[in-house]
C-alpha cells in the first residue's frame, strides 16, 4: 500500500532529469537554427545598431550557457520569458494553446477506441477468417499512410467535396471547438488505430482461449455479453501500455496536424516559433510537451494497475 502511495511522487522526481535533458537538447539545437531572431523581428532593412540593441535587450548577446542558466532560473520563478513572435509573456501563449492540444489528443484517443475496439473484437472472434483478414489488410494500409496525407484526404473528402466539416480553424464556442476538431482528431486516431487494433486483437485471442472464458461459455454465455463481461477488460490491459507508449507520438503528430488544419494549439505555436527563431516559445512548448508526456506515462501506469490490481506499480509485474 505504501509503495502505491509514493509511486506518483517518485515518478515525478525521476522525470526531472529527463525533462531537464530534453530542455537542454532543444535549447542548444534551437540556437543552431540559421538566422538571427533580432533580424527576424526588425526585418531586413534594420540597421546594425538597432539589431545590436535588440540582441542586447533580448539577452542574445550573452554566452549560450549563461542564457540556459537564465532560462532555468526563470522557470523556477514561473517566468518562461517573452515571446518574440507574439510580443507577450510566453506563459500566456502556452496556457492559451495547451487546452486546444489536450482537447485534440483526448478526442483522438476517444475516436481511436471507437475505431479499434469493434474492429479488433470482430477480427479476434473470427481469427484467420474473412473478417479477420479484412481487418488485418486495413491495418496494413493504415500503417503505410502518413498523417499529413490522411489529414489532407479527409479535408478534400469531408471538407471540400461533402462539406460536412470545416477545413480549418477552431470556432468560437465549446461546441464549435469540438466540431472543428473532429477531422484532425480523426486523422490522429486513424494513425494510432493500427497499433491499437493489432495489440487488442492479439490479447483478445489469448483471452478467448483462457479457462475462465471456456467456463463462461459452458454456462451458456456467448456473443456480446461474453465479450463485454469477460473479454474486453482483460484484453485491454496490454493495449493500455501500448497506447501509453505511443502517446508521445500522438502529441508529436498533433504538431503537424494542427498546422494542416490551422488549429491554434501547441503545434502551431511551435512551428511559428521555429520559423521566427522565437527561442523562448520553442523552449516553453518543449518543456510543456515533455511534462505532458511524463504525466501521461504516469497516468498510464496507474490505469494499468486499476484495470489489473495484480500488477505492481512501477514494475508492471503481477504479484
Amino acid at each position: 500500500m505504501l509503495h502505491r502511495l509514493i509511486f506518483v511522487p517518485a515518478r515525478l522526481v525521476q522525470a526531472v532529469p529527463v525533462v531537464l535533458g530534453v530542455t537542454l537538447i532543444v535549447f542548444f539545437m534551437s540556437h543552431l537554427l540559421p538566422g538571427d531572431p533580432a533580424l527576424a523581428i526588425l526585418g531586413d532593412k534594420a540597421t546594425p545598431e538597432s539589431v545590436s540593441a535588440l540582441r542586447d535587450q533580448l539577452g542574445l548577446d550573452q554566452p549560450i550557457w549563461q542564457q540556459y542558466v537564465h532560462f532555468l532560473s526563470n522557470i523556477v520563478h514561473g517566468d518562461l520569458g517573452t515571446s518574440f513572435t507574439y510580443q507577450r509573456p510566453v506563459t500566456d501563449v502556452v496556457l492559451q494553446a495547451v487546452p486546444v492540444t489536450l482537447t485534440l489528443v483526448a478526442l483522438a484517443l476517444l475516436l481511436n477506441i471507437v475505431i479499434s475496439v469493434p474492429l479488433a473484437g470482430l477480427a479476434a472472434m473470427k481469427p484467420n477468417r474473412t473478417p479477420d483478414l479484412i481487418v488485418r489488410a486495413l491495418n496494413m494500409v493504415g500503417q503505410g499512410m502518413p498523417q499529413f496525407w490522411v489529414g489532407i484526404m479527409l479535408i478534400l473528402l469531408f471538407g471540400v467535396r461533402l462539406r460536412w466539416f470545416p477545413v480549418g480553424g477552431y470556432g468560437d464556442t465549446p461546441l464549435q471547438h469540438l466540431y472543428y476538431l473532429l477531422l484532425p482528431a480523426l486523422t490522429l486516431a486513424i494513425a494510432l488505430s493500427p497499433t491499437t487494433i493489432r495489440s487488442l486483437r492479439s490479447s483478445t485471442i489469448t483471452v478467448l482461449g483462457s479457462d475462465y472464458v471456456a467456463t463462461a461459455r459452458s454456462k451458456g454465455l456467448s456473443g456480446l455479453p461474453l465479450f463485454r463481461r469477460h473479454v474486453l477488460r482483460n484484453s485491454g490491459i496490454p493495449t493500455v501500455s501500448i497506447v501509453g507508449v505511443h502517446l508521445a507520438n500522438l502529441v508529436g503528430g498533433s504538431i503537424v496536424i494542427e498546422k494542416v488544419f490551422a488549429i491554434p494549439g501547441l503545434g502551431s505555436v511551435m512551428l511559428d516559433a521555429i520559423y521566427a527563431r522565437d527561442f523562448p516559445s520553442i523552449q516553453a512548448v518543449t518543456l510543456v510537451v515533455a511534462l505532458l508526456v511524463t504525466v501521461a506515462s504516469i497516468l498510464t501506469d496507474v490505469l494499468y494497475v486499476v484495470m489489473d490490481p495484480r500488477v505492481s506499480l512501477g514494475t508492471g509485474v503481477r504479484v
